[in-house]
């Protein structure tokens, strides 16, 4: 194992008490998940349809292969705008008066990233919230761009968060802190309710699925369905021992899926197929690289898997709030915008807190053109 890589590890625990890497399943717990069929007995880890993406990520990185490439594309010799120069545009506050008003329809805000607020059928879900300075163990590594548009305390009643996997920019500690003695449910898949339960989370309020399961509430149902990931909160060690997954939410007349982080692969078509359409599609459209397509949608991929679900909207995530990746910040939107017009596809890029409602006339300002140069 590299030794840096141990030492940068060793300071991360010292610096955070170890609770930020949360805690994997063990006991009756883990012997639960073991029946899993996504989950490898023989190698203790979740499984991709596609086995062994990682060995076909490494075969085709070598940096001896093309070390011109290797050295010019790399976090270090970086010559990308990857953060802006300056505040994006948002809507601060966010009007939570028309958010919160009866609607037989979707009404979300996006908070950047893949965080998301959503109101469906009246019913009030958090997705994937990071609410914390940055999206790692430490608050001076992958710091966000600018400060959410709504502090936690001001946001409306909850009634379910939702996760797609453990990674800290989509599962973080301090906003799962905050929701402790709220009553609020928990939704995510195998496995990642250990790390809430490390955290002091009741486990009544605790729910998790396998790909393919449901979880049926008063009028609303959550099906847990594949992704093409990883998961881990330690780097390179004891990794996909929590599943991923995206999720479907649907009520009697709506419903919207969301991705979370994932390579392209047949499950959209499977997913579209047993559960299309969709009103919205939220996608992994951002910190994606040629090198670790399998993870992460490439710009087509992402739209091609709208066309896949049968979506009827495509909402762009993953991107505007973290530097992740090597592109320019600005990049995801500019591609995802191109595809979709080759594609005809409706696309929706809402600023930072702005309201959209699939019941209303929305306006999507190009706000990131005046940004492009600056």
């Amino acid at each position: 194992m590299n030794k840096s890589f141990l030492i940068i590890l060793s300071i991360l625990f010292f610096l955070t008490s170890c609770s930020q890497f949360g805690e994997n399943p063990s006991g009756e717990h883990l012997e639960k998940i073991k029946q899993s069929p996504n989950y490898d007995k023989e190698k203790e880890r979740f499984m991709n349809r596609i086995e062994n993406i990682f060995d076909k990520m490494r075969e085709k990185d070598s940096f001896w292969d093309n070390t011109k490439k290797r050295i010019s594309n790399n976090y270090f010799f970086n010559s990308a705008v990857t953060v802006p120069k300056t505040k994006l545009p948002e809507v601060n506050p966010p009007n939570i008066k028309e958010f919160l008003k009866d609607t037989e329809d979707i009404k979300f805000i996006w908070f950047g990233h893949s965080s998301l607020l959503v109101n469906i059928n009246n019913t009030i879900i958090l997705i994937d919230p990071v609410f914390s300075k940055a999206a790692s163990p430490v608050s001076f590594l992958v710091e966000r761009f600018q400060p959410p548009v709504l502090k936690l305390r001001d946001l409306p009643q909850i009634d379910y968060v939702l996760i797609s996997h453990d990674h800290y920019d989509h599962l973080d500690m301090d906003t799962m802190l905050f929701f402790k003695k709220k009553d609020v449910k928990f939704i995510a898949p195998l496995g990642v309710t250990s790390h809430l339960k490390r955290w002091g989370i009741h486990e009544s309020k605790l729910f998790e699925k396998d790909w393919w399961g449901k979880l049926e509430f008063e009028g609303i149902t959550f099906i847990c369905t594949p992704a093409q990931h990883f998961s881990g909160r330690l780097g390179t060690i004891k990794v996909s021992k929590t599943l991923w997954a995206s999720w479907i939410v649907k009520t009697e007349s709506n419903s919207f899926y969301f991705n979370g982080d994932s390579g392209y692969d047949i499950h959209y078509k499977r997913i579209g197929d047993k559960y299309g359409p969709f009103d919205l599609a939220f996608i992994d459209s951002g910190q994606y690289n040629e090198r670790w397509r399998e993870v992460h949608n490439m710009p087509e991929e992402a739209v091609r898997a709208v066309l896949d679900l049968n979506g009827k909207a495509m909402v762009p995530i993953h991107w505007g709030m973290f530097n992740l990746s090597l592109h320019d910040w600005f990049e995801p939107v500019e591609e995802i915008e191109k595809y979709t017009e080759k594609y005809g596809i409706k696309l929706m890029t809402p600023k930072l807190g702005q309201l959209v409602s699939t019941e209303s006339q929305n306006v999507f300002e190009k706000w990131w053109k005046d940004l492009i140069g600056e």
